[in-house]
């Protein structure tokens, strides 16, 4: 999954640089990355100096939205055009801005990550925690933008498996400076991102293999494989006996139908040979040491 080096402009960014270039400023200190450095930007009449490659101006022309990260897409004709972080395949993916820095993404304008509280960034590490990654093989199961592994990397975790099934959401871990790439140095040999889906892949990972995992799933509406028995059966075998994991619920529905999906959840994990409790937005659960597992090579069912 190699980088695609490009400034993430916010509408807010552009208009401050383009401000200070009409002031006769020389250079703007700021932030192009969605606010992971902070430096100065050079600025000339043709364009501006980032990441120690000169990008040009918008034209004016474009329209910068508010809500929106605009890269500079290459073109065929080998130049580069700016346009929303965003792809439309089966649904519409885009990486939104936060007050926080770390971006979080939308599906169909649903919000994949928290923000109202707490930024998506250490929304993650708190999570991780939990699972206690250091010197661990780790499952995570739903990947997103990455936060998840980039915590387990950063906090010593011997190796993560991540998958991510939809190629748009992998597109914008490209692009988006917060996400943990498998070609940094410092992740080499302890990082794989597979694209695919994980309720099928998992059939295929050997027994007994991870000592912790995560998984943040789609609402259950979205994927209701990765909520069924079939699935955390299929976790307990892949997991060691008395490996921790977190899985995100959040309370979809509780208001409008009463329904309690983080209950349910714990049912069919306690099902599967796990010991389960609500904790945080999700459910934390441990693998019985004495769980047996599922049959490997069988597809997940709902």
């Amino acid at each position: 999954m190699s980088r695609l080096l490009s400034p993430l402009l916010t509408r807010d960014a552009i208009v401050s640089l383009q401000a200070a270039h009409a002031r006769g400023d020389a250079a703007w200190r700021g932030s192009l990355d969605a606010g992971r450095t902070e430096g100065d930007v050079a600025l000339g009449a043709d364009g501006f100096e980032w990441g120690g490659a000169r990008w040009p101006w918008p034209a004016p022309d474009d329209a910068f939205k508010d809500r929106n990260f605009y890269a500079a897409l290459p073109t065929g004709s080998g130049s580069a055009d700016w346009h929303p972080v965003q792809r439309f395949g089966r649904a519409l993916i885009k990486l939104i801005p936060t007050e926080w820095g770390p971006p979080t993404f939308e599906i169909d304008g649903i919000k994949m990550l928290p923000t109202a509280q707490v930024s998506p960034w250490e929304d993650a590490a708190t999570k991780v925690a939990l699972v206690q990654p250091r010197g661990k093989r780790l499952l995570d199961c739903c990947g997103g933008l990455g936060y998840y592994a980039a915590h387990a990397l950063a906090n010593g975790a011997a190796h993560v498996q991540s998958f991510e099934k939809n190629p748009d959401v992998v597109w914008l871990r490209r692009l988006n400076p917060w996400s943990p790439d498998v070609d940094d140095a410092a992740n080499a040999g302890r990082f794989t991102l597979t694209e695919g889906d994980v309720s099928l892949a998992i059939t295929t990972l050997p027994d007994a293999h991870f000592d912790a995992a995560l998984h943040d799933p789609p609402r259950f509406g979205i994927a209701g494989e990765l909520y069924s028995q079939a699935f955390y059966d299929q976790l307990a075998r892949v997991l060691k006996p008395g490996a921790p994991l977190f899985h995100y619920t959040g309370t979809p529905n509780a208001k409008t139908s009463g329904r309690d999906v983080p209950g349910e959840v714990i049912k069919r994990l306690e099902k599967a040979g796990f010991r389960a409790e609500r904790k945080l937005d999700g459910v934390f659960a441990t693998k019985g040491r004495g769980a047996t597992p599922a049959r490997s090579g069988h597809r997940p069912r709902r």
